[in-house]
């Protein structure tokens, strides 16, 4: 049965439009320009961050966050950059008795965001920058198991991406939901692995209790 749900952050909770946006800006490259390169370093199978070496060679994302946060422009998101099912997702689980979490690839400042967004919602927030691991290193995954009081076989890991999320939970013997939205979903949507490796496959993060409530009725 799934008795715990741990969520990725963006893309998955947090709209990063406004987020990448504002990078191209940054960079003083055009928006749509920006946005191109980036689905097209995705689809490559590159890691992101190429796309920042592919305007700006030697690029370092970190000291340039550090940057940015001294000319007044610190890496932020609000209630305004939630995806609109959020609220409605966590309160219905929430309401069904399941134990939430939330785990992602995020910074200190991040994490320092998330906390006071859904700390009354949630029972766990959890970073890489706080656990010194990131997806999709096994170590990652080790560690939402360690924080969370089930079985690994009973943790739902929700998810946009199958490189980051979708596979290394498997691998970790966990359950997995793809949501269908953002550049990396977008893109994978219909490989394989997206097909055959999440439990759920969902276009809205407000389907999961009812298929949630399915799953564990049909293990009873």
């Amino acid at each position: 049965m799934i008795r715990a749900v741990v969520f990725d952050v963006g893309e998955c909770l947090v709209d990063e439009t406004r987020e990448y946006g504002t990078w191209a800006d940054w960079l003083g490259v055009p928006r749509h320009t920006f946005a191109a390169m980036f689905g097209a370093v995705i689809a490559q199978g590159r890691d992101y961050r190429d796309t920042f070496q592919e305007f700006r060679p030697g690029f370092d994302l970190y000291a340039e966050r550090e940057k940015r946060a001294e000319a007044g422009q610190p890496e932020w998101f609000g209630e305004d950059d939630l995806y609109p099912d959020v609220r409605p997702a966590l309160a219905q689980l929430r309401a069904d008795g399941l134990w939430l979490g939330i785990a992602g690839n995020q910074t200190v400042r991040a994490g320092g965001l998330l906390r006071e967004l859904f700390t009354k919602d949630v029972d766990l927030i959890g970073t890489s920058d706080d656990w010194g691991a990131s997806k999709p290193d096994p170590a990652f995954f080790h560690r939402v198991a360690e924080v969370t009081p089930f079985a690994s076989s009973e943790i739902l890991y929700v998810g946009d991406r199958v490189d980051n999320d979708l596979r290394p939970a498997a691998a970790a013997g966990m359950q997995s939901a793809l949501v269908h939205r953002g550049p990396w979903a977008t893109i994978q949507w219909n490989t394989e692995e997206a097909v055959k490796l999440p439990t759920f496959r969902v276009e809205s993060l407000t389907e999961l209790p009812g298929l949630i409530t399915d799953f564990n009725a049909r293990e009873r």
